[in-house]
C-alpha cells in the first residue's frame, strides 16, 4: 500500500516537473531536488522560480527521491550533491522540493 502511495506522488511529480520545464524552456535535468524543512522550503521558494514542492510523509521521503531521479534519468554528478535525505541528521524533513538552481527569482 506505501509502495503504490509512493509510486502515485513520483509520476504526480514526474509530470509536473516535465510540465514546468517545458513551459520555462529549460531541460527537465535542470531540476535539483532536495528534502527540507518548511523554513528551507520558504527560503528556496524565495531564491529561485520556479520551485515545485511537495508534503510528504518524512518515512517515504528517501525513496520518494530516489524513484523520482530514477524516473527523470538523471545522469549528472552535480545532481547527487543535493538530494540525499539520509546524510543530514536528524532534522524533521517535511518536504520535497524541486528547484532549477539557474533560474534565480
Amino acid at each position: 500500500m506505501v509502495n503504490q502511495a509512493v509510486e502515485k506522488q513520483v509520476r504526480s511529480i514526474v509530470y509536473d516537473l516535465n510540465n514546468c520545464a517545458n513551459e520555462y524552456g529549460f531541460k527537465t535535468e535542470g531540476w535539483r531536488l532536495k528534502a527540507a524543512t518548511t523554513t528551507e522550503k520558504a527560503e528556496l521558494e524565495k531564491k529561485y522560480y520556479p520551485t515545485i514542492s511537495l508534503k510528504v510523509v518524512p518515512e517515504t521521503l528517501t525513496e520518494l527521491i530516489r524513484a523520482v531521479k530514477e524516473k527523470l534519468v538523471k545522469t549528472s554528478s552535480d545532481y547527487e550533491k543535493d538530494t540525499d535525505a539520509e546524510d543530514k541528521g536528524n532534522r524533521n524533513f517535511e518536504y520535497l522540493v524541486a528547484f532549477n538552481p539557474e533560474r534565480f527569482r
